[in-house]
């Protein structure tokens, strides 16, 4: 919540990665919330505190995403729409909820997220740690994940010169995320449809696609082609690579607070154009924004007080600020946890997840 004033603005819903929590976001809700408005950080079912099915067909897409159209309508208590942002994985479950059309969703945000299926180097590491997933089965994927983070991932952060308690809470992250979420939602990452041209024909949702210039997940290039295709505004974001919420958070949040400010202006001026008889422009984006192909945003947002966390209570405040897990694209075997290039400060070691 904003730490002084009230919530005049609409509310927002933060949606993770792949091995993600919501304490991800720890770093732009503050700042976020000083522009007046309500910011929920989540985690998505099967994720760190909020516990999910023992079944991997709990974890599907569709199912990812009711949840995601159930917390939206609960947090958008006058009905008016939610800003709706999902980080890599998180992007794509956020896309389908969008699709679904049964929520109302003032904007889109796609942070470090691609149109479809992971590649590249990262998708290697990841077919890697699911087929020893696979090989471990049902009954002993926990204890496989485990000795993964004991043998590889957790001496590739100790070399990477993370601070001990951001692994402690790395490791209390993961081993207490699902097996079967872990498993279901990486075979899902390396497998899903691009749906860029479905989610373009929702024209009335203004979108942004807001990445790192050295995005190791989806190339940079890919998200930009992306953003042309959905008729989207695009911010790239210096310095930063896969979490830019982590590398650049001041960037991150005003770039955020201009276009989700813009969504509602653009919004409010269609309103008032159609109830003077005026036809409305469809699709109608925040051109006014001045994000489309935009560099560097003001990063002068002053923070507010203590934010909400999320629908659970967080964990410590300074192990949060890292996305790392079984995806990471790291050079010490599938489980390698390498640091992103262009982090600042107490977030140059930590390790960049999906």
């Amino acid at each position: 919540m904003p730490g002084s004033g009230v919530c005049e603005r609409r509310p927002a819903l933060l949606v993770p990665g792949y091995t993600g929590s919501k304490e991800d976001f720890l770093a732009v809700l503050q700042p976020l919330a000083a522009a007046g408005r309500r910011v929920t950080a989540i985690d998505m079912r099967g994720q760190y505190e909020t516990p999910g099915g023992a079944d991997h067909c709990h974890y599907g897409p569709d199912a990812l995403a009711a949840d995601i159209v159930g917390i939206a309508k609960a947090i958008d208590q006058d009905e008016q729409g939610v800003h709706l942002l999902g980080h890599s994985l998180g992007g794509l479950i956020a896309r389908q909820a969008v699709l679904a059309q049964t929520a109302r969703i003032s904007s889109l945000t796609l942070l470090g997220s691609g149109p479809g299926s992971l590649r590249g180097q990262r998708g290697t590491i990841l077919r890697a740690v699911l087929a020893e997933l696979v090989k471990a089965g049902p009954g002993g994927r926990a204890e496989r994940i485990e000795q993964l983070w004991e043998s590889e991932q957790e001496p590739q952060a100790v070399a990477d010169g993370v601070p001990a308690a951001v692994i402690a809470f790395l490791r209390e992250r993961l081993l207490r995320s699902s097996p079967e979420g872990l498993f279901a939602m990486g075979r899902y990452l390396l497998s899903c449809p691009d749906q860029t041209a479905a989610l373009a024909a929702v024209a009335d949702t203004p979108m942004l696609v807001l990445y790192g210039e050295n995005d190791d997940a989806w190339a940079p290039a890919v998200q930009n082609r992306m953003a042309k295709r959905l008729g989207a505004q695009r911010v790239c974001i210096p310095a930063a690579a896969h979490s830019p919420a982590v590398e650049a958070p001041e960037t991150t949040a005003s770039s955020l607070t201009v276009f989700w400010n813009a969504a509602e202006g653009s919004e409010r001026r269609r309103k008032a154009a159609a109830g003077h008889g005026a036809m409305p422009s469809a699709g109608a984006g925040p051109a006014d924004a001045g994000l489309a192909d935009a560099g560097p945003a003001d990063a002068g947002l002053a923070n507010a007080g203590p934010a909400d966390a999320g629908l659970a209570d967080a964990g410590p405040a300074d192990a949060g600020l890292a996305d790392a897990g079984l995806a990471d694209a790291g050079p010490a075997g599938a489980m390698g946890a390498s640091p992103s290039q262009g982090r600042r400060g107490s977030a140059a070691a930590m390790p960049s997840g999906q």
